[in-house]
């Protein structure tokens, strides 16, 4: 009698163990599929509207510093080299990326936030990639230290002599780094 009372307890255990595991997936499933559905807080939404072009890599949407993703230009107080003459390659960036802009609306995904918190954002204009715009007319250069995205179209904007690829110029990380140590 005491085995059979020892049996009918040990299964009720396994058996409620049983049931208990398929109820906690179950939840675990439902609590899945609903971050799917419902973004956290920290998914960050898209920044859209007008922007204000800081210089060659950043612009402001709004009240958000946005650093284009994946690419580095020539600082605005940058100079590079073409044809013996200095060339103000940097303030020609930004001019280039405001120009391209012009009034229409810029839509981005944040993707990072740098070491200084701003935000790191894949920008588009019209569905047109805004960092592919820069690198592929040679008024920035790929960042590869952070992406590799626009290395082949860095590679043909240097094939096609397009912008500072035109020119003598220091990239512009080793730039900044200089002007540091200065």
């Amino acid at each position: 009698m005491i085995e059979l009372i020892f049996y009918h307890q040990f299964i009720s255990e396994r058996a409620v163990h049983l049931i208990k595991v398929p109820i906690v997936l179950l939840v675990l499933s439902i609590q899945w599929v609903l971050v799917g559905i419902f973004p956290t807080t920290s998914m960050a939404a898209d920044i859209t509207g007008a922007a204000r072009v800081v210089d060659g890599d950043t612009i402001d949407v709004g009240t958000t510093r946005i650093r284009l993703w994946g690419i580095d230009a020539p600082e605005s107080k940058q100079l590079c080299q073409r044809d013996g003459a200095e060339w103000m390659c940097g303030r020609d960036a930004a001019l280039a990326l405001e120009r391209w802009i012009g009034q229409r609306t810029v839509s981005c995904e944040e993707k990072a936030r740098d070491r200084y918190g701003r935000t790191v954002g894949l920008c588009r204009v019209d569905g047109d990639d805004v960092s592919a715009w820069m690198v592929s007319n040679g008024y920035a250069v790929a960042f590869r230290r952070y992406s590799a995205d626009y290395i082949a179209l860095e590679e043909k904007a240097l094939e096609q002599r397009r912008g500072i690829w035109s020119s003598e110029f220091q990239m512009p990380w080793d730039w900044r780094l200089q002007r540091k140590a200065e």
